[in-house]
């Protein structure tokens, strides 16, 4: 077909399963497992259908930029919010990576990068991670012989191997880059490490991504947000607005207000989920397997003896789905996403048949 010639083509990013059925044990996509704030669930009663026919009223001083400047003890106009981090980062990719020269992120890390890269025509380099599954941070650093980029994206902590780079060593990546955007996406940092938010007040060219669809439990209401210099935050506000003025709904607004003032449910949350990890740790290693420390809300395991793969079919056997990714370096490891503890306890019983452990 003659139409095809101009048709932009991508290999599309490939998302985790989403099974249907009661009785599904879900740790393949790093959902919270459990419920958002109580006050999410009192105000959704509350929105008024009136509103639901009108274009949402968005801008840096709507309530939930608002809400999260208070919370991070930053101003309005450092916030940047968007239709879940995908899109953010997504917009931010668009913004900011516009040099020609390569951008870098690691090679094992969030499969949606090098889609983004592909999407706008953005030239890419993967740097690769050393042996133990760590950023190796002189890559990234063009006066010690690493590769002079067009910008620098990564997760911290990484997904899918869950380990944090601490934070003198993000420090030292966007202190050799201040020609170029540095954006790390923080996905998962509210299950551990330290967050390097407080290097925006250093670094102009530094962009702090975060989302509610982790730690808040609101993968659903899709949404995200930036943090960086103004300038920073007014060219991608100038992208978002030539691209979609509404792309943010009314109900995730709203809604996204409840989820950030409940601070106390939001820490139990959290601690929830990394006493849990902690017991993870211990029943995996029991079990034969090994993997990296994990700050996050998922374990990214390999056994000593059962393949990846073979452990990932027959759990799906069982009605429980892990994340399994048949690619070079990762082909023996499944992404575990931390559940309830009953879901966990499932887990460790359906494993004890597949690996054989008495």
């Amino acid at each position: 077909m003659k139409w095809e010639e101009n048709v932009r083509r991508v290999v599309p990013y490939t998302a985790g399963e989403q099974p249907q059925g009661r009785n599904i044990i879900k740790l393949n996509t790093n959902e919270n497992p459990y419920p958002p704030a109580p006050g999410v669930a009192r105000r959704a009663k509350e929105l008024e259908e009136d509103r639901m026919r009108l274009y949402p009223a968005f801008s840096e001083k709507s309530a939930l930029a608002v809400a999260l400047a208070d919370h991070y003890g930053i101003s309005p106009d450092r916030i940047f919010i968007g239709d879940g981090s995908d899109d953010v980062l997504s917009l931010a990719f668009l913004t900011f990576f516009q040099s020609g020269r390569p951008i870098l992120f690691p090679d094992v890390t969030y499969s949606f990068y090098p889609v983004w890269a592909d999407l706008y025509r953005i030239p890419y380099r993967c740097m690769p991670l050393d042996e133990d599954f760590r950023i190796r941070t002189q890559d990234y650093l063009p006066q010690e012989g690493g590769v002079r980029c067009g910008g620098v994206v990564f997760p911290n902590p990484n997904a899918p191997t869950g380990i944090w780079m601490p934070l003198e060593e993000v420090e030292k990546i966007v202190a050799a880059n201040q020609d170029v955007v540095v954006i790390v996406d923080e996905a998962y940092i509210d299950f551990g490490g330290v967050s390097c938010l407080p290097l925006i007040d250093r670094y102009d060219n530094l962009l702090v991504v975060q989302t509610f669809s982790k730690s808040r439990s609101m993968a659903g209401m899709r949404i995200g947000y930036a943090m960086g210099s103004p300038a920073l935050i007014k060219y991608i506000n100038d992208v978002k607005y030539s691209v979609n003025s509404y792309a943010m709904n009314y109900a995730a607004l709203e809604l996204g207000v409840e989820a950030v003032k409940d601070r106390a449910y939001f820490a139990a949350g959290c601690d929830k989920i990394v006493r849990t990890r902690e017991r993870a740790e211990k029943e995996l290693t029991r079990l034969g397997f090994t993997f990296p420390k994990s700050y996050a809300n998922f374990i990214f395991a390999s056994h000593n003896k059962v393949p990846a793969k073979e452990i990932f079919e027959r759990l799906k056997e069982n009605d429980i789905y892990v994340r399994y990714w048949d690619k070079e370096r990762i082909n023996n490891h499944l992404r575990i996403t931390i559940g309830t503890d009953e879901q966990m306890d499932a887990l460790y019983r359906a494993l004890e048949h597949i690996v054989k452990v008495s």
